[in-house]
């Protein structure tokens, strides 16, 4: 496009520096664009034949480069062309021929292609190639949207169940969605998607990555593509090819209006973003954005060699988070989500990488001060992915009061716990009451764990127990790819088969998983699909699986009712009942029973004793029962009623053998119903009663849920 260097003969008014981006007024639109190393700046024009007008922008005020130009509005497409040094051993790369993407376009059109002229790989000096009709460019967009009576849910945290969810898997094959809309905003908001959602109880579906985000030409060229979205270049855009509309504007009024739909049906939206990198890459990658804007401000580069990038994402890059404008980049990003796209919280990919100011981790971070001060952010849902792959990156139960935090220990505690691992037992109780351990010590409440035994990133719930390995083959990357181990369920079989033994079992380690993971204190959170006995076919990394591979196949999920109803059971036990979803923590208090005074939590042996170190210690314990005190809540609720409770006994065995218990005395109830048992493969049995002191056995590998009836009416 080499008309891209034409000056337009358009009026240009000096404009203003804030807000950044392109902001349309309805006669007008101010453009504005940091760079503290640029030397001149071009605003480029352009047409729908691909034709690009040049406009000089003059004024720049605090490193901000800007102008007005009356009559631009929305749909204009623009880029910009950056004037400044080449100088990568002092971490300065612009180049006048690369087409810039704004980092503030609130909307995007087209998409990079991996053309030569997006590297810089000449010898000695940047490449002469331009790069329009190559890269991505900006949109103008109306800010206007009729909102009408849109109110955010604010759901409590002990009342959320997160619905992890891809905007195109969830909807792409859904029968009743119309073919034109599946795999976009249009078909998330579709009566069809939001009445599964709300039938089975959730309240917040957190949507992996919307950011617009680029193609990995490595992808490109073996066939694939980045389907999960880790990959962003625009912080403000909604990814375009999720759009049904259109990309001229059309995805952002769609994606308002997806938001309004899922907010009508009482669900709120989490947005997972990915605010640590960019899709830029290392020195290697492609030059789109913000390499080429003010490549030393934006990245974190290696000190002392500041030609190359300083990496804990693995992605090539890391956002330099201690400077003002990147700062001021993600937070003006993060508003403009709450504000004008009405989101209602955010989980942040590696974000461990976000407090990294310096080489270290530090919780008191920038970052995390912005945060806590920042009278809009700090009042939505904040989530934090808590690790990154640098060193010291592990920061599970580290992260500020405010914050919840994805329970990695939670996973791979619940996993080991039913796969009957040795020494698991005492840490599996942790975990089952909201991981104090973990988050007490710094006065936070069961709130900061989001607990999860699958998501995105690993087996689909139904491959973890039907699968000894991954099975990555179709990645093309010969197998080096995801998790390198699962470790035996001891299922009888891996992958498919029709022996009703193995899948009876099978079937058994689910809801064992799904039981537990809502029955534990803290915020569970339910990877798509898992509810439908979605399978991605053993493979444990499907991010370049834009197919049916990762798509849910409604169609076979229709034959698996029998685990949604039983999904929807859980969930609706746990909103029917506070001491399932305390807000705060065990604590000892007690309440009376037949007279004799209970605590709030009790650990029982098999034979109905109180566990005791013994017990917690030896390799082999695999069965325990778990005494829940609904009288002894010692809470108010929301609204400050105090809160009565039914009480719960919670029987797990591990074992690959039955295992009889011993059900508590009198004191803890005279008479116990039970709600629920694994064992049984057709729902939740008949409320069976069982009296105090009586035996019950509980299958190999199976939990059993049990209650009794509150001291007074709630």
């Amino acid at each position: 496009m080499t008309a891209s260097r034409r000056t337009r003969p358009t009026p240009v008014w000096a404009g203003h520096p804030y807000p950044l981006g392109a902001s349309y007024d309805g006669e007008g639109t101010n453009f504005a664009l940091f760079s503290e190393v640029a030397e001149a700046v071009d605003l480029i024009l352009v047409d729908d034949d691909g034709t690009g007008h040049r406009v000089p922008v003059t004024e720049s005020d605090g490193f901000v480069w800007h102008c007005r130009l009356p009559g631009v509005g929305p749909g204009q497409r623009y880029g910009y062309r950056v004037h400044g040094p080449w100088q990568p051993q002092l971490g300065h790369r612009c180049n006048p021929a690369k087409l810039l993407l704004d980092p503030y376009a609130r909307a995007v059109d087209g998409q990079c292609d991996n053309h030569a002229s997006l590297f810089e790989r000449t010898p000695g000096g940047p490449s002469p190639a331009d790069s329009a009709g190559h890269t991505l460019l900006g949109v103008v967009t109306d800010p206007y949207f009729d909102w009408g009576d849109d109110r955010p849910p604010r759901r409590p945290y002990a009342e959320t169940v997160i619905y992890e969810a891809h905007v195109r898997g969830l909807t792409r094959t859904h029968p009743e969605v119309p073919e034109e809309l599946r795999g976009t905003y249009a078909g998330l908001a579709h009566p069809a998607v939001t009445g599964h959602l709300t039938s089975l109880g959730v309240t917040a579906v957190e949507l992996m990555p919307v950011h617009q985000f680029a193609q990995d030409g490595v992808l490109r060229d073996r066939g694939l593509s980045n389907y999960w979205g880790y990959n962003t270049i625009g912080f403000f855009a909604p990814h375009h090819a999720y759009a049904a509309h259109g990309s001229r504007g059309q995805q952002v009024a769609e994606f308002k209006s997806m938001v309004k739909a899922l907010h009508a049906a009482g669900l709120e939206v989490i947005l997972d973003v990915v605010y640590n990198h960019t899709a830029e890459g290392n020195e290697q990658g492609p030059t789109l954005s913000f390499r080429g804007i003010d490549n030393a401000s934006y990245y974190r580069l290696v000190d002392g060699d500041r030609a190359h990038y300083y990496d804990t994402t693995g992605t090539g890059n890391s956002l330099l988070m201690r400077h003002p404008s990147v700062l001021q980049l993600i937070m003006d990003s993060l508003r403009y989500w709450v504000t004008e796209m009405h989101v209602d919280g955010f989980r942040f990919d590696l974000a461990a990488t976000l407090a990294r100011q310096f080489h270290e981790v530090d919780r008191l971070s920038a970052f995390f001060d912005l945060i806590q001060q920042d009278p809009v952010i700090s009042r939505v849902k904040l989530i934090a992915e808590p690790w990154d792959l640098g060193e010291g990156g592990y920061q599970v139960g580290n992260f500020p009061p405010l914050w919840s935090e994805w329970n990695g220990k939670y996973r791979d505690t619940v996993r080991d716990f039913w796969r009957c691992t040795e020494h698991t037992l005492g840490e599996f109780a942790s975990r089952l009451t909201g991981s104090p351990d973990l988050y007490q010590h710094g006065r936070r409440r069961p709130r900061a764990s989001v607990n999860f035994v699958t998501a995105h990133d690993g087996f689909t719930l139904r491959d973890l127990v039907s699968y000894d390995g991954k099975h990555n083959e179709a990645n093309g990357e010969d197998g080096r790819d995801g998790e390198s181990v699962n470790r035996s369920w001891n299922c009888g079989a891996e992958g498919p088969t029709d022996d009703p033994a193995v899948l009876a079992l099978r079937a058994r380690q689910q809801r064992n998983l799904l039981a537990t993971l809502l029955l534990s204190q803290g915020i569970p959170m339910l990877c798509h699909g898992d509810e439908l006995g979605r399978t991605q076919g053993g493979n444990n990394n499907a991010y370049c699986q834009d197919n049916e591979v990762s798509w849910i196949d409604w169609r076979e999920a229709a034959g698996r009712r029998a685990l949604t109803d039983f999904t929807r059971y859980l969930i609706g036990l746990r909103a029917a009942h506070p001491v399932l979803r305390r807000r705060r923590y065990f604590r000892g208090e007690t309440a009376t029973h037949a007279g004799q005074p209970l605590p709030d939590l009790v650990w029982l042996a098999p034979d109905a004793r109180e566990m005791t170190e013994d017990d917690w210690e030896r390799p082999d314990a695999h069965s325990v029962g778990v005494f829940l005190n609904g009288d002894a809540i010692a809470e108010p609720d929301p609204r400050g009623r105090p809160v009565v409770d039914d009480s719960f006994l919670i029987l797990l065995n591990s074992y690959w053998e039955p295992v009889e218990f011993t059900l508590p005395g009198a004191a803890y109830g005279e008479r116990w119903t039970t709600l629920l048992d694994t064992a049984e493969e057709d729902g939740p049995p008949d409320e069976t009663e069982h009296k105090a002191d009586g035996a019950l056995t509980v299958g190999a590998r199976s939990l059993v849920l049990l209650t009794r009836a509150a001291r007074t009416a709630r």
